[in-house]
């Protein structure tokens, strides 16, 4: 029964990152090797905010929401977006087109994520003999954070990649990546700051994930649009 319920929450946190693949054009146009760098770009990114959190961040000896911390925090996250950066714009890729290429990296990012964060916990926890809700939640937190990593890498696109877009959607575009980019210490706030349990924040993370998915698929659909 334990292994049932391990394998329940594995299946639930890392098997829609295979079935997007497999679902989508990414299989058909092998672009795991894309997904494969973002990976390793992820682990390296994740090194330096671990350094960065280290040097500059105090440990605190209560669990209360802390503004000056949460700020530096939020700062320190934006190490992820110069990551997605370096793997949209830098890396070498397969000639596929930029459509496939954000969703192979982010795609790529997010499981380095899932395994990174959520497979120990897994493995010591959801063996246990006590059933619990826990780690089925963390799967479903697994799949809002795969939505939010396809549309950031969506986002830092359209920014870094897509010269021609209309200058009226610019704004938004920013607004959108910069609320994606900072969700961990919006959840953070939403646990500390205002007493909210984990059913509830994973709750939130799926709405605004959805709601950021579908923004960031039309802003993606009118940047392609042609400009007459």
């Amino acid at each position: 029964m334990t292994l049932f319920h391990f394998f329940n929450c594995a299946i639930l946190t890392f098997g829609p990152h295979a079935v997007y693949y497999s679902a989508t054009p990414l299989s058909e146009y092998d672009t795991l090797g894309t997904s494969i760098k973002s990976a390793i770009v992820y682990l390296v990114t994740a090194l330096v905010k671990l350094v960065c959190l280290a040097t500059f961040l105090k440990v605190s000896e209560t669990d209360h929401f802390d503004p000056y911390q949460e700020a530096l925090k939020a700062l320190i996250g934006f190490v992820d977006v110069a990551g997605l950066y370096f793997a949209l714009t830098q890396l070498t890729h397969r000639n596929i087109s930029q459509n496939h290429k954000f969703q192979a990296v982010g795609l790529g990012w997010a499981f380095a994520d899932s395994v990174l964060h959520r497979l120990a916990p897994l493995w010591v926890g959801a063996r246990g003999l006590e059933f619990t809700w826990d780690f089925i939640l963390q799967g479903l937190e697994a799949n809002a954070n795969l939505v939010f990593s396809i549309s950031l890498a969506a986002l830092g696109s359209l920014m870094w990649l897509r010269k021609n877009k209309p200058k009226t959607l610019i704004p938004i575009i920013y607004v959108c990546a910069v609320i994606v980019a900072t969700m961990p210490s919006i959840t953070s706030y939403l646990k500390r700051g205002l007493g909210w349990h984990f059913p509830e924040v994973v709750g939130f993370q799926l709405s605004i994930s959805l709601v950021m998915a579908l923004i960031s698929c039309q802003l993606f659909s009118a940047c392609q649009r042609p400009s007459y």
